[in-house]
């Protein structure tokens, strides 16, 4: 394991010369090959990376100040984020060997800060999926248990950084898929505000939902992290025109009012372990002096619905693009342009991507429109009025990041509808576009870890990142 978990560690390692950038890229780089048989990576910038830690290495002993705010920073990127002149599949056949023409814009904010990028880590196809077995390249295992899923679909990029491949995952989050493989590999995961980080090069799944989001070992990081990636972007209408957060610190001194929510405890498929864990975490909040207060949510049952009617229905627009003529897979021998699109989709898409396809389908037809897309947005819209009353009165929510531990592999992929079930949690922030982090937890009745997902009002991720830090002290 890396002795180095934090960008402070590595940073103040290389000022006082007890490592080089070409040491931290090397150990990372020997991590990879021991960790192969995970599954972690789906491609490898060895050579890349090695250059890239020479020149920073010559550049801090020309001049230190000139060092990016970010130096010594080593990231894997997940495989739906555009690097330019680099390969990306988002983990399906229908991309073929398509080559990025140029870089999504939060990757470039990174490189621009002196991040090294290693390589581009699996996925569920088009981030669709909560186990990282839905994919071209088949499936990441868990790091701490290697029978079991890393969650997802940004699995890879968790088990990467928890395996010590990286400091800094980048992931993506449509419904809980940075937070739920935060849970399941015992790091930490964020979602910020919905346009807090321009979506410019992240390949669109429900556009209205996804939001690129970190893992890493500690509060810190990620907090810095995010301050570089966020901002507003020409290239990116819905980014939001609002400063970056500020770097968290750990404010012992402020007291919160905390919401938590007694339906979501009481679900019938939440673990006892993880209700008896969070129960605790509220408790010694409120002999920190925490204002906790439990208080109603009514719509709990209509949030997995309401999220899988409307991501489902953007995938299906979304993915249209993916014709066999632009880009990607083009079936051979065809007849007419109509068995091109027929064999090349069913070619190249996978069995999950196709299933969300046919039901967003289906809830944008003529027939049935209204009854579930028009209905879904206005659910949507009571869920966040809820939402925005809750915060007018509190400054967090707390509850469990999800249901259960992580899953045995293969148990999901019979029972796809469990699997949508399981997200009951995550997919509150995504609905609603707040800022959402998974703090691990463990228990001695479990022999994996869990997370404590924290939700806050929006463009608040200062003030969140801070709480965080002070639950994890705590």
């Amino acid at each position: 394991m890396s002795k180095y978990t934090s960008l402070s560690d590595i940073q103040a390692a290389l000022k006082d010369g007890s490592t080089t950038m070409v040491d931290v890229v090397q150990s990372y780089l020997q991590r990879i090959k021991e960790t192969n048989h995970l599954n972690i990576y789906v491609e490898v910038y060895e050579e890349e990376a090695f250059a890239k830690a020479k020149e920073l290495d010559r550049k801090l002993e020309k001049d230190p100040s000139c060092v990016g705010g970010l130096f010594g920073a080593v990231a894997s990127i997940k495989d739906v984020l555009c690097y330019k002149d680099h390969k990306l599949t988002a983990a399906s056949n229908i991309l073929g060997s398509f080559t990025s023409q140029f870089t999504a814009t939060a990757v470039q904010r990174l490189l621009d800060e002196d991040v090294i990028i290693i390589g581009r880590t699996n996925c569920d196809e088009f981030a669709m999926g909560s186990t990282n077995e839905h994919t071209r390249y088949g499936p990441t295992l868990n790091g701490l248990d290697e029978s079991r899923v890393p969650g997802g679909s940004s699995g890879a990029a968790a088990v990467s950084v928890e395996r010590d491949t990286c400091l800094i995952g980048v992931g993506s989050d449509t419904g809980g898929s940075v937070r739920q493989p935060a849970a399941f590999c015992g790091i930490y995961g964020m979602k910020p505000t919905y346009g807090r980080i321009s979506r410019y090069g992240l390949i669109a799944y429900g556009s209205s939902f996804d939001q690129i989001g970190l893992l890493t070992k500690d509060v810190d990081t990620l907090s810095r992290a995010l301050t570089v990636m966020s901002g507003p972007d020409p290239m990116d209408a819905t980014c939001l025109s609002i400063e970056a957060p500020a770097i968290a610190s750990a404010d012992q001194a402020s007291k919160y009012k905390i919401a938590y929510i007694p339906e979501v405890l009481n679900h019938p498929g939440l673990k006892p372990e993880i209700k008896k864990g969070c129960e605790e975490v509220i408790e010694n909040l409120k002999e920190q002096g925490h204002g906790c207060e439990a208080i109603d949510f009514d719509l709990l049952s209509y949030l997995v619905p309401t999220y899988y009617v409307l991501t489902t229905a953007e995938a299906s627009s979304n993915l249209s693009r993916y014709d066999g003529i632009r880009y990607g897979l083009r079936a051979d021998d065809v007849e007419d342009l109509e068995e091109l699109y027929e064999r090349s989709r069913s070619e190249g898409f996978g069995t999950e991507v196709k299933r969300r396809i046919m039901m967003g389908t289906f809830v944008l037809s003529v027939g049935y429109f209204d009854a579930y897309f028009t209905k879904a947005q206005q659910v949507r819209t009571l869920i966040i009025q809820r939402l925005t009353e809750v915060f007018s009165k509190f400054d967090f929510i707390v509850m469990p990041t999800t249901t259960d531990i992580a899953w045995p592999i293969g148990e999901m992929i019979k029972d796809p509808v469990s699997m949508y079930l399981a997200d009951v949690y995550t997919v509150l922030a995504n609905l609603g576009g707040y800022p959402a982090i998974s703090i691990p937890k463990s228990s001695e009745g479990l022999d994996m870890p869990f997370g404590i997902q924290v939700m806050s009002d929006k463009c608040t991720e200062a003030q969140l990142l801070s709480f965080a830090k002070q639950l994890s002290i705590s």
